[in-house]
């Protein structure tokens, strides 16, 4: 279940994601649609409330491993792709 109660929504939805100010985006957009503040955001994830803010817009030196906790929470599933790769 994620935050708010919100159990059963899924958008299959993909959106390429070059830098970061497009993936902060894609943060502030699930965290608005799922009626959470940035401060909510912060109690759920634990990161302070300005790490947020900066995540959302695209601070480039924001750190990897607090990034994917945000989006983890979020309920964003992030994906690599490349011609090389195997499945």
């Amino acid at each position: 279940m994620l935050p708010n109660g919100i159990n059963n929504w899924r958008i299959n939805m993909k959106k390429r994601v070059d830098n970061i100010i497009s993936l902060g985006k894609i943060i502030r957009q699930a965290r608005k649609y799922q009626k959470l503040t940035q401060d909510d955001l912060s109690g759920l994830t634990g990161l302070g409330l300005r790490f947020i803010s900066e995540v959302e817009n695209g601070k480039e030196t924001a750190q990897i491993g607090k990034v994917l906790l945000i989006l983890s929470t979020l309920g964003i599933r992030l994906d690599a792709e490349a011609e090389w790769m195997d499945d």
